[in-house]
């Protein structure tokens, strides 16, 4: 079985740094030790340029979801004006339709309601009306 070549390169048993990804650890047989190899520095600044680009990105998106839901609210209210105006008898009986709908709704929600009693309570009633009689 060939020996592998021992390398120089250094292990590092600190661990690593904050916001530096975590390696895998290495087993190195030469020196019989743990560890995980060195790592280039990265650049932070490179990272912060890119979440900025992606955070500008996204504010742009947004901007562009914003205009254009407004200029559909717009063009719905331009279009509800102009059915008005075509049609005001059949607007006012819609109108009226839905404030109906509504009230009966309402007072149907507030009135009280009756539930059938239960079976057991009945036949409670029934058996005191019927000791009462012995």
């Amino acid at each position: 079985m060939p020996r592998r070549k021992s390398t120089d390169t250094t292990l590092d048993t600190k661990g690593a740094k904050i916001g530096e990804p975590v390696p895998k650890a290495i087993i190195d047989t030469n020196t019989a030790s743990v560890g995980v190899p060195r790592q280039s520095d990265h650049d932070l600044s490179e990272e912060l340029g890119a979440l900025r680009k992606q955070i500008s990105s996204l504010q742009q998106q947004l901007l562009d979801a914003a205009r254009s839901a407004k200029g559909s609210a717009g063009k719905a209210m331009r279009q509800t004006e102009a059915t008005v105006k075509l049609y005001p008898a059949s607007t006012l009986l819609l109108v009226a339709a839905v404030a109906g709908a509504l009230a009966f709704a309402v007072r149907r929600a507030a009135l009280p309601r009756h539930r059938p009693r239960p079976a057991l309570r009945e036949l409670r009633d029934l058996y005191d009306a019927i000791r009462g009689r012995v």
